[in-house]
């Protein structure tokens, strides 16, 4: 009896290892859905992939994720193994925005193997998901986050015109960073940002913003990376505050950041010098940002970050999920979303933007 139990507690053991064996293999191995992500380190793009991954595992969805490290080679033939294994459908987040080359290359491998491909957050153009029938994207209307946050800015600063104008000159100084250059949302934010706020201080009788460079005519400190980074901002801000302060009586009165990575980065370098840290009588440099990140919301709420643009990541992977479920049962891709803002006449949906001040704002 004792050695019959034994037997079948082996082959139970057995059986548990082949069924997690089989079970690892198709969600790292076989899944069925492979989704590519531009990359890891980007601090929005890690708050839409927790969320996605809640989502399909919530589903039952086999899938397996990849980290392209920001490079267009790497993901390119990330997606080409992926297909090859026997891939069922694919979502991408692509890492080159400034050519159609990339997405049409991708697109042209998922057709040849007759499976669906979604991209999503770094839009791709029109012609190319006009360009196959199984194509979509879903991401964010990029001119509307510049928009929303350069009417939060103005808003703001005309109500706090005089706190923020720390050397009484009249004129707000302003630090602008920039993401990624040719990336659609990081010109947008960039350009629309700053035209609006203009817009908000003209209407209430003050001169527009002033860039605190003069010698710089991009009016705008790129990362030079493309990787919208916290180091790259704390860099350039570090190096900022030694010649721009009170003793020398210009300092940076106002940041303005195209995401929540680069505004974290600005605060830690701002704290580090003593401002932005909180106490009651610091003196205080609003910074903005955009995508309402933990972190960010974290800092808005200690007083260290004056406010963000909400980009929501679980939305936009619930609205993924839906067209994941389409492609697998072959379905027309949005099939059913007709609750979603879709564009007119090419397979887009748009998640919207909100601004965030905090909890009690």
């Amino acid at each position: 009896m004792k050695k019959a139990k034994r037997i079948i507690t082996f082959l139970c053991g057995i059986c548990f290892c082949l069924g997690c064996f089989y079970g690892c293999s198709r969600k790292n191995g076989a899944a069925d859905v492979h989704v590519f992500y531009y990359t890891y380190s980007d601090t929005y793009i890690s708050t839409v992939r927790s969320a996605l991954d809640k989502e399909l595992d919530a589903a039952g969805i086999s899938y397996q994720d990849h980290d392209g490290n920001n490079n267009q080679t790497t993901q390119t033939e990330q997606v080409q193994t992926a297909i090859t294994k026997g891939a069922k459908m694919i979502v991408v987040n692509i890492v080159t925005t400034g050519s159609d080359d990339a997405a049409s290359g991708i697109v042209s491998l998922a057709k040849n193997a007759g499976i669906p491909v979604i991209f999503f957050n770094r839009e791709v153009s029109d012609d190319i998901v006009k360009s196959y029938d199984k194509c979509a994207f879903i991401g964010t209307d990029a001119k509307e986050a510049g928009y929303l946050q350069g009417d939060m800015v103005g808003d703001y600063v005309v109500e706090n015109y005089n706190k923020i104008d720390l050397n009484g000159d009249g004129k707000i100084s302003y630090v602008m960073f920039m993401g990624e250059k040719g990336n659609n949302e990081a010109i947008y934010r960039t350009q629309y940002s700053l035209e609006n706020a203009n817009k908000k201080l003209t209407a209430a009788g003050k001169p527009e913003l002033v860039f605190y460079d003069k010698a710089n005519t991009d009016k705008y400190l790129l990362d030079r990376e493309g990787k919208w980074s916290a180091q790259a901002a704390n860099e350039y801000m570090t190096t900022i505050l030694a010649s721009y302060n009170p003793q020398n009586k210009n300092m940076v009165e106002l940041i303005i950041c195209n995401n929540d990575g680069m505004a974290e980065g600005a605060v830690s370098a701002l704290s580090a010098a003593g401002y932005n840290t909180g106490a009651e009588g610091a003196v205080n440099i609003p910074v903005f940002g955009v995508d309402a990140t933990s972190a960010a919301v974290a800092l808005i709420g200690a007083g260290k970050m004056a406010g963000t643009i909400k980009q929501d990541a679980e939305g936009m992977a619930k609205a993924i999920l839906q067209t994941v479920n389409n492609g697998l049962e072959g379905k027309g891709v949005l099939e059913g979303m007709d609750d979603y803002q879709i564009d007119d006449n090419v397979s887009k949906v748009r998640i919207n933007y909100s601004v965030y001040l905090g909890e009690d704002k």
